[in-house]
């Protein structure tokens, strides 16, 4: 029997919606849906354990082999509005269970060829989609990323110790007690933030100096050669309680303006740079690996709103993407344990390590 939590089931509800709706429509910047923009599905390609699936729109819906085209199944459109009817209400009524079973979906998916809920670990996009481009006239192949606000919200950036920052305590010099006590404050829910707060009410500072993981730090150099510097502006204050929302942590790194930028002139450095790191996350840019720009997902983003809507983002309405994306997301403290948080002695000096994660607001 298949199982799987509320963004695995989604990716399905996704796959089974469009071809039942047979149009993907364009979200503005508050993931409302822009009537007048919207992509007419062709097909969907579907990797599986045992060889590739083309799923055609055209009257009905025909599984076609795609290793050697033949004809598997044909179906009425209408039992895909009625399964991804069905699937949405089970996800909905999954009672907050991490993983859950759909055996009356699993059985409909058996019969048209559609072995597995997620797309293969090889797989670049979480689907893929073949639509005719009223802009282009083209009919592109175009991949998808894609996110539930079904249920629990979603991360964007995922926490490691590669998203590790590191900050030098210059100003004080803390005895091996001291750091002791430091460590062993541990509030419920608080605990980093009264450290930070012991820290700099007995005249320590923070100092950025580097980051645990050079990859991370150069594939945010790559997108601009100060994100490192702007993010742990950012990651500081939030760990200090001054805010979480990226666009409010935006409002106080403006104010500090830590790279010394010349705002004379109304320039929007910071958002701008911003924004540019949550879309590149978004489409393909992961700590642990080298970033070179190539976006994984090359259509874009596709959004599973609370009442089961999908609406995306796309090249063309990249402006209201970012601005999504900026709206809301926020920073968060991981439930697991990546050796940060604590103060540590190198030589004769005092660090400690922050975590970045970005989850999206739910």
């Amino acid at each position: 029997m298949i199982t799987g939590n509320k963004g695995e089931w989604s990716e399905i509800y996704t796959f089974l919606k469009l071809l039942a709706d047979g149009r993907l429509y364009a979200a503005d910047s508050d993931l409302n849906r822009i009537e007048n923009i919207y992509y007419p599905i062709l097909k969907i390609l579907r990797t599986e354990t045992d060889g590739s699936r083309e799923y055609c729109r055209n009257g009905n819906i025909k599984v076609i082999n795609g290793d050697d085209g033949q004809l598997l199944v044909s179906l009425p459109i209408n039992t895909f509005v009625e399964y991804s009817k069905k699937l949405y209400n089970i996800i909905i009524d999954s009672n907050g269970k991490r993983t859950f079973p759909a055996p009356e979906i699993e059985e409909f998916l058996s019969s048209i060829n559609c072995t597995t809920i997620k797309a293969q670990a090889n797989e670049k996009s979480d689907i893929t989609l073949v639509v005719h481009d009223q802009f282009t006239g083209f009919d592109p192949i175009l991949g998808f990323s894609i996110k539930s606000r079904i249920g629990g919200a979603s991360t964007l950036l995922n926490p490691g110790t590669t998203t590790n920052f590191i900050y030098k305590i210059r100003k004080k010099s803390f005895t091996n007690l001291e750091i002791e006590y430091i460590n062993s404050i541990n509030p419920l829910q608080r605990k980093y933030k009264d450290r930070i707060t012991y820290i700099l009410s007995n005249g320590g500072k923070f100092k950025f100096t580097g980051m645990e993981n050079e990859i991370f730090k150069l594939n945010l150099q790559v997108i601009d050669s100060n994100m490192p510097i702007i993010v742990s502006n950012m990651l500081l204050n939030y760990y200090m309680g001054n805010a979480s929302s990226l666009i409010d942590l935006l409002d106080i790194v403006e104010k500090e303006n830590p790279c010394n930028f010349n705002l004379g002139y109304n320039h929007t450095f910071y958002e701008y740079k911003i924004k540019s790191l949550l879309t590149d996350i978004a489409l393909g840019m992961t700590p642990a690996t080298v970033w070179k720009g190539h976006y994984d997902a090359t259509g874009g983003y596709i959004v599973v709103k609370e009442d089961g809507e999908i609406l995306c983002y796309h090249i063309y309405n990249r402006n209201e993407f970012e601005d999504y994306l900026l709206k809301n997301t926020k920073l968060d403290t991981p439930s697991h344990r990546y050796n940060f948080g604590e103060l540590y002695k190198e030589k004769n000096d005092v660090y400690m390590k922050l975590n970045l994660q970005i989850r999206f607001k739910k």
